[in-house]
């Protein structure tokens, strides 16, 4: 397996450190180096990586403004390189998937690149699943219907490429929340309040964003603005015009409009 990579980082002598320290492993492959904010975004949506090394502190476009650029495509993982340890907060707020300090020593380095290789192998074990089953279903349909009633045996790594923890900085704290508890979430511009029953916390993130990193198994969005946790409803309360209320555990009210009432479907036998 290739990790095809690029770097970003204003100092050159950045990119060739990191470069000479990256060169120790073989299934790294540097597909392009860039020296801003710009050229990275342009290079992503170009090269489509599979990682990135990121400075943070670039004239310009800094780190952060390259993540936010990439909001509508398919981002890549993402770590950031910084000589300066105050971003750490932002970074994983930002989902990063490592924060390296400079200059970057060998042995976290590895640690980060096989992190990598983990989410990595998830990643294309869901694909590989994926392609699988539409090449059964257009050329084996019989073959494709027994292993979806025998439940494909894709569960378990299709679970993996959403997110179990999520990273919320709220009120000058970080806070790590399991998303199994996590009730419903609301939005409010790029705001979402995540409600977890007892608690609300506000992330700044849109609904779209937010939407791809979660199970769609379990989280399904039942209004324009409202996603809601399914493992947590109680009760389907039937309204006027085709429209109904879904009662959550804590006894909050979600209102189904109807363009989204095929969710309720799954509750109703």
């Amino acid at each position: 397996m290739t990790i095809r990579t690029i770097l970003v980082d204003d100092e050159s002598l950045a990119i060739q450190g990191l470069e000479l320290r990256l060169h120790a492993h073989d299934d790294v492959e540097i597909i392009d180096r860039c020296t801003n904010g710009r050229e990275a975004i342009r290079a992503i949506k170009t090269h489509k990586p599979d990682l990135v090394f990121l400075d943070i502190q670039m004239p310009g476009f800094d780190g952060f403004s390259v993540i936010q650029g990439l909001m509508e495509v398919e981002p890549p993982l993402v770590v950031f390189v910084t000589a300066y340890t105050d971003h750490a907060i932002r970074a994983f707020e930002a989902q990063a998937l490592g924060y390296l300090m400079k200059p970057v020593e060998e042995d976290k380095l590895a640690a980060t690149l096989d992190l990598v290789r983990t989410r990595l192998s998830e990643k294309r074990a869901v694909e590989e699943s994926a392609k699988l089953k539409e090449a059964l279903a257009e050329h084996a349909p019989e073959a494709a219907e027994a292993m979806a009633e025998a439940g494909g045996g894709d569960d378990a790594p299709a679970s993996n490429r959403f997110e179990k923890l999520i990273n919320i900085k709220d009120r000058g704290q970080i806070f790590r929340v399991d998303v199994d508890t996590i009730e419903r979430i609301d939005a409010a511009g790029d705001y979402m309040c995540i409600y977890t029953g007892d608690n609300t916390l506000i992330l700044r993130e849109t609904m779209k964003f937010l939407e791809k990193r979660l199970d769609p198994r379990r989280f399904q969005r039942v209004h324009r603005s409202t996603i809601v946790n399914l493992d947590l409803v109680r009760q389907v309360k039937p309204h006027t015009n085709g429209e109904c209320f879904l009662v959550l555990e804590s006894g909050a009210q979600v209102k189904v409009s109807r363009s989204y009432r095929d969710v309720v479907a799954r509750f109703v036998h």
